[in-house]
C-alpha cells in the first residue's frame, strides 16, 4: 500500500513540476537566434530551415517547469548544427593519399573557386601538409588565364622544393592537369595538386572549361576554396561549382581575419559534402583541421556575444 501511495505521489510531483514545450511560446527566442544565426553569416535559406529542424525538435519536449527555455533552445540548436557539419561525414586526406601510395598511384586534387579566395596559396599550404607526412608532391598550373598565376604558384614550389607543370600562357589549362597527373605516375608523385583559374560563377565559358579539367585530369577529389569574410556570396558559389563539377568538400580561408563562421555551415548544407580545413593566416603551418563540435561551440559564444 505505501509503494503504491509513493508510485501515485511521485508520478503527481513529476506532472506539476514538468511541462511540454509549446513551440508558439517560444517563437520570440527562435526569431532572435534565426537573426543572429544570419547576423553571422548563416544564408536565410539555411537559417529559415535550421529553425524549422528545432521547431520540430521542440515541440512536445518535456522539460522542468521553471527550466531555463533559451538555454534548452540554444542546447538543442547546437544538436541540430553539429549534425548540419557532422553527417557529411569527415574526409580525410592523410588517409587517402596514403591509401593511393599502397596502390602506387597519384592522390590527385583539382581545386575551384573565384578570384581572390587564397587558393594558390591554400594548395602551398597542403603541399607543405603532405610533405610533412612524408608524400611526394608535383604542383600544376591549370591557370593559363590570369596574369601572373604561373608566377605566383612557381615561387610556391621554389619555396617547397617541388616540381611544377605549367604551360604558356593561353593553353589548355585541361592539358596542364592531365600532363602533372602523368608526371606523377612516371615518377611514382604521391600528390598531384592542380591549381585552376580563379572564375566567377557566373562566367560559363570558364566554368565550362573547369568541368573540362576535371573530366580530362580525372581527380579523385574537387575541392572548393572559399573566403569566409564573403558570407553568403561563398554559399551561392560553392552550390553553383558544386553544380558543375561536383566538389568532395571545401576549405574555408581568412577565418583569422574576423570571419563571422557561419558560410561554413551554409557551404556544408548546401552542398552535402564537409569542410576540411579551415585556413587562419598566411604561412605554410596556418592551415587547421575543422572540427564541428569545436566550431559550434565558437559560433554559440557568438550568438550570446
Amino acid at each position: 500500500m505505501f509503494e503504491k501511495l509513493k508510485k501515485t505521489f511521485s508520478s503527481f510531483v513529476n506532472k506539476v513540476s514538468t511541462q511540454e514545450l509549446d513551440v508558439d511560446k517560444l517563437k520570440p527566442i527562435l526569431e532572435d537566434f534565426r537573426l543572429t544565426l544570419l547576423e553571422n553569416d548563416v544564408a536565410f535559406v539555411v537559417a529559415d530551415k535550421i529553425v524549422e529542424d528545432l521547431k520540430i525538435r521542440l515541440e512536445g519536449l518535456k522539460v522542468k517547469r521553471f527550466e531555463d527555455k533559451r538555454k534548452i533552445v540554444k542546447e538543442t540548436l547546437k544538436n541540430v548544427l553539429i549534425e548540419i557539419l557532422g553527417k557529411n561525414g569527415y574526409l580525410n586526406l592523410d588517409e587517402l593519399a596514403e591509401a593511393k601510395r599502397k596502390e602506387r598511384k597519384p592522390l590527385t586534387i583539382v581545386f575551384v573557386g573565384i578570384n581572390g579566395t587564397g587558393k594558390t596559396t591554400t594548395i602551398a599550404k597542403l603541399a607543405k601538409h603532405f610533405m610533412g607526412k612524408g608524400f611526394s608532391v608535383v604542383l600544376a598550373c591549370s591557370d593559363t588565364y590570369r596574369a601572373g598565376a604561373i608566377e605566383q604558384l612557381e615561387e610556391h614550389a621554389k619555396k617547397l622544393g617541388v616540381k611544377m607543370i605549367k604551360h604558356e600562357y593561353g593553353s589548355d589549362a585541361a592539358s596542364v592537369a592531365f600532363d602533372a597527373v602523368t608526371h606523377a605516375e612516371t615518377k611514382g608523385i604521391n600528390i598531384v595538386l592542380v591549381d585552376t583559374a580563379g572564375r566567377m560563377e557566373t562566367n560559363k565559358n570558364l566554368m565550362e572549361e573547369m568541368r573540362k579539367i576535371v573530366r580530362v585530369a580525372k581527380p579523385d577529389l574537387v575541392i572548393f576554396v572559399g573566403d569566409a569574410l564573403t558570407g553568403n556570396d561563398a554559399v551561392m558559389q560553392a552550390e553553383e561549382f558544386n553544380r558543375y563539377v561536383q566538389i568532395d568538400g571545401s576549405i574555408l580561408t581568412k577565418m583569422d581575419a574576423d570571419a563571422k563562421g557561419g558560410s561554413a555551415i551554409s557551404i556544408s548544407y548546401v552542398t552535402g559534402k564537409p569542410i576540411i580545413y579551415l585556413g587562419v593566416g598566411p604561412n605554410y603551418k596556418d592551415l587547421t583541421p575543422f572540427k564541428p563540435e569545436e566550431f559550434v561551440e565558437q559560433l554559440l559564444g557568438k550568438l550570446e556575444e
